[in-house]
């Protein structure tokens, strides 16, 4: 087996993120609600620590959604047919994409709710 270059890597990396934009609904709405959200932030004036939280927090959600899909598909290549054991593991990834992204919205209402009331003075 080869040694691949960081080029390669990144190709293939990026074909996943592709693979999952274009075929997960919720990555897209993950995604989307993220750019939304960084763009909220800047318009809101929130400092460089605030948006980095933002950033690794958004980051967290998308990986999450990844990894979600990573497992689904494998479960769905080794399971093809309904299985009590792939049914588990599907909802386990599915359930750490729920905790990261309710984690999320507490952070965001953590940064925004304050700032929006100081707005509303």
């Amino acid at each position: 087996m080869r040694a691949r270059g960081l080029l390669e890597s990144f190709r293939f990396a990026a074909a996943g993120i592709r693979h999952a934009l274009l075929t997960q609904k919720n990555m897209r709405i993950h995604l989307c609600l993220g750019v939304l959200t960084l763009a909220a932030g800047a318009l809101i004036g929130f400092e460089m620590l605030e948006m980095a939280v933002l950033v690794l927090t958004i980051s967290a959600v998308l990986t999450a959604e990844l990894m979600n899909t990573s497992i689904e598909t494998v479960v769905d290549m080794v399971t093809p047919n309904q299985n009590e054991l792939a049914r588990i593991a599907k909802n386990v990834a599915a359930g750490a994409v729920l905790v990261c992204a309710t984690g999320s919205v507490l952070v965001g209402l953590f940064l925004f709710v304050p700032r929006i009331l100081r707005l509303l003075r």
